[in-house]
């Protein structure tokens, strides 16, 4: 991995250029003379694909509920208008596995995993958000023993609108987006019986979002098939690069970049986010943006990570940072709502950048612009093409409805890769218009937000505890009766799921347990494992000492292992090398390098069968990378490091 470090945000004083004449440079107008564009639907985050969020539930307060206050708080940080959130499917979806609702076709459980939590959170924050969900992965039992949720589409469909039915029912949310499945193929039966089955249960006002892919092929699909078009609501396309296809256009539908973003989150990061959100509709006319992911609050070492909003990875210690794509989202967020409409006039600068304009339609006006140089706005996909921004005069000429405003407040941020002083989301004073005209002069890497709305804030805490690493000392019996949540905190699954589990059966100190409960194959997203895997602890350990007491309950072909030294997880935990010490039911236990078991190095012997109660001992004198707890079906009684 390379070396990472956190930016210090260091304000900076900065002069706003602006003139009430007419200064060298263009002229833009912003009218609705002619009518209006694109109905906007707003800004938001992804928690999932897959366990993006994980570690966020841990942390105490006050740090936890201030994390959200950023996130979703109105007027305050980022305050989102979407959440979009995984409906777990029980398989590795980039980060980790989420638990999902149906573990098996007779299996119920609408209170597992943290999604629900924090759907509850933002709604809490803002009533009024909107709430999105997209599966990754299956449960085995939908398809019927084949890697393919679209053979019974019936039964496909009945397990999502559970998913729908169950966030109502027990947590009180109104889930307004469903989609299909997360960049794969979509089925054409598939999404009519879904729009029928949803309609039949009483949820006519879900909409259908297809396909969380590519444009293409489900344009066309749409174009072709007028049942289909009636199914489907939103045509949502992933790292679109701004750009979308003449026939998404045709359709009439609703375009959304459903997800995007996906990028190392300091100030370059910040820079592609303020880039795409404008050009997102100039180019392209998508009236929403996501961000995968909501915010990093999973190991950094997993894949992408620090790819969200902002970063909370440490609930051991209290820490998170605010990072700048939470004050370049406030540009937007703090002074639009869905709803609000885009003017026709919006575009591109003559030297670079871009300005958007939106309207309440009630004589409220936000304009947002950006200037980011292409080196200083790339994201992680798809590729950049070059092109010039530098330093230019924008004169703006205020028409039709708006041509009576006479004030603009100004919120402006500075990004001073240079000196490495950026000024992120500050307050200017109000610019005043003169027949409806003002100049701006516009530096490079800059984003302004001039609006009417005046109800914008940065919003700030006492500054959260310093970073510190996983205590090198962790213990965690799993004596809990009541959890908040189904996950042991800090255990980040990475195939299969781990769950809190009373066993009444043991009389002795072993009745609250860590349980595998998955045990059949899902329909996988990505490569998952064969084994059933659990992380936790530090990159960076050195010597260690483990210690797990371990319950096999399939007495012929029950196992576990312990692992240190590990160099990969997330979507890549397949291939995973290190040090892995495995014991079997038998009595048998081996040493081995890599998830394989049958790799040159393993050394192989027998333990003490001790009716299938191990106490395992895994010490390493060396560099230990990570660790991992694994088991087919087996009980983690207790476990030390």
């Amino acid at each position: 991995m390379d070396q990472r470090v956190f930016w210090v945000f260091a304000s900076a004083v900065c002069l706003l250029s602006l003139t009430l004449h007419s200064s060298s440079g263009q002229t833009y107008p912003l009218t609705d003379d002619g009518g209006l564009g694109r109905v906007f639907d707003g800004i938001g985050g992804l928690s999932g694909g897959g366990a993006t969020s994980r570690l966020l539930v841990n942390y105490a307060e006050p740090y936890r509920s201030q994390i959200l206050d950023y996130l979703f708080k109105p007027n305050f940080g980022a305050s989102l208008h979407i959440l979009k959130v995984e409906i777990g499917g029980d398989a590795q979806t980039t980060d980790g596995t989420e638990a999902s609702h149906m573990h098996y076709e007779n299996d119920e459980n609408y209170f597992r995993g943290y999604e629900w939590w924090l759907m509850k959170e933002a709604k809490k924050r803002n009533p009024n958000i909107t709430l999105i969900a997209l599966p990754w992965a299956f449960p085995g039992w939908v398809g019927r023993g084949k890697n393919w949720p679209y053979d019974f589409p019936d039964v496909t469909a009945a397990y999502v609108v559970n998913w729908v039915i169950g966030a109502k029912k027990y947590h009180d949310l109104d889930i307004q987006y469903i989609g299909i499945w997360n960049e794969r193929t979509f089925d054409s039966k598939y999404i009519k019986l879904l729009r029928y089955t949803l309609d039949k249960t009483g949820l006519e006002s879900v909409r259908i979002v297809a396909s969380d892919n590519l444009w293409e092929p489900i344009t066309v699909s749409l174009m072709l098939d007028p049942e289909l078009s009636s199914a489907v609501d939103v045509i949502g396309a992933h790292y679109p690069g701004t750009t979308t296809v003449p026939q998404a256009l045709t359709t009439k539908k609703k375009l959304w970049s459903s997800e995007d973003y996906s990028t190392f989150n300091n100030e370059v990061g910040g820079g592609c986010w303020a880039r795409i959100l404008n050009q997102n509709y100039v180019n392209g006319q998508m009236t929403a943006t996501i961000s995968w992911n909501l915010v990093a609050s999973y190991y950094e070492e997993l894949p992408f990570g620090r790819d969200g909003l902002m970063t909370a990875q440490e609930p051991w210690s209290g820490n998170y940072v605010v990072e700048s794509p939470i004050w370049i989202t406030a540009h937007s967020t703090q002074f639009t709502q869905p709803g609000w409409t885009y003017l026709q006039t919006v575009g591109h600068f003559a030297q670079g950048g871009s300005y958007v304009a939106l309207t309440d339609g009630y004589g409220n006006l936000t304009v947002v612009i950006e200037t980011m140089t292409h080196d200083h706005s790339i994201c992680i996909r798809p590729p950049l093409p070059p092109f010039n921004v530098t330093s230019q005069n924008a004169t703006f000429q205020l028409k039709g409805s708006f041509a009576s405003i006479k004030e603009l407040q100004v919120w402006r941020s500075h990004f001073d890769f240079k000196a490495k002083k950026h000024s992120l989301f500050e307050k200017l004073p109000p610019v005043k218009l003169v027949d409806g005209s003002f100049t701006l002069n516009l530096a490079e890497d800059e984003v302004y937000t001039l609006t009417t709305i005046r109800t914008g804030q940065k919003g700030s805490f006492p500054e959260p505890p310093p970073s510190a690493r996983f205590p090198k000392a962790y213990k965690d019996n799993f004596d809990i009766r009541n959890p908040p949540f189904s996950e042991a905190p800090n255990f980040a699954d990475q195939t299969g799921v781990f769950e809190y589990y009373i066993n009444l059966t043991d009389p002795g100190p072993h009745a609250f347990t860590l349980r595998q409960v998955v045990m059949e194959r899902p329909i996988t997203w990505a490569t998952d494992a064969d084994q059933t895997i659990s992380v936790v602890g530090d990159y960076q350990w050195q010597d260690m000492v483990v210690t797990c007491d371990v319950f096999m309950e399939n007495v012929k072909s029950g196992g576990v292992f312990v692992a240190a030294r590990v160099d990969k997880g997330g979507q890549s935990v397949r291939s995973a090398m290190g040090v892995f010490f495995w014991v079997f039911a038998d009595g048998s236990y081996k040493v081995t390098n890599d998830l394989g078991q049958f790799s040159p190095s393993s050394v192989q012997n027998r333990v003490q069968n001790t009716g299938c109660d191990f106490n395992i001992l895994f010490f390493i004198l060396s560099l230990i990378n990570s660790w991992t707890v694994g088991a087919g079906r087996g009980t983690v009684r207790n476990q030390t490091f």
